[in-house]
C-alpha cells in the first residue's frame, strides 16, 4: 500500500509533468480551479489548486474532502502512484471505476487531454 508521502510525491511528479507539457496539454493544464484528491485506502485528502499549469497542494486532511472542490479525484494510493508512473492508464481506470473524477462538463473536456 502506498504511503501518504508516496502519494504526495506522485502529485508533485504529476505537477512537474504538467509544467513541462506543451501544446494542447499545456493549455488544458492552464485552468485555475480548486482541486481535491481523496486517497480512499488511506482516508486522506490532498486539497489545493490546479493553476498556471501546476498542482499546488495546500493541505492534507484526514477523511473525505470537507469542501467541494471544482475538480475532485478519488482513488487508492497505489492507483495514484501507478497512474503517475505510467503503469495505469487513466482512461481505463476511470471507465472501470478504479479512479473517480468529478468536475464541470467544460473542465472534463479540457482535462481529458491531461489525463
Amino acid at each position: 500500500m502506498a504511503t501518504i508521502t508516496e502519494c504526495r510525491g506522485a502529485l508533485d511528479r504529476l505537477s512537474d509533468s504538467f509544467a513541462r507539457a506543451d501544446g494542447d496539454v499545456r493549455s488544458a493544464a492552464a485552468l485555475d480551479r480548486s482541486l481535491s484528491c481523496h486517497i480512499t485506502d488511506l482516508d486522506t485528502t490532498f486539497t489545493g489548486r490546479l493553476t498556471d499549469g501546476r498542482i499546488l497542494v495546500e493541505d492534507t486532511v484526514a477523511g473525505p474532502p470537507q469542501a467541494k472542490a471544482q475538480i475532485r479525484l478519488a482513488m487508492t494510493g497505489d492507483d495514484l502512484v501507478a497512474m503517475v508512473g505510467g503503469e495505469l492508464n487513466f482512461a481505463k481506470a476511470w471507465a472501470s471505476g478504479r479512479v473517480k473524477l468529478e468536475a464541470g462538463f467544460r473542465d472534463l473536456l479540457r482535462l481529458r487531454s491531461l489525463l
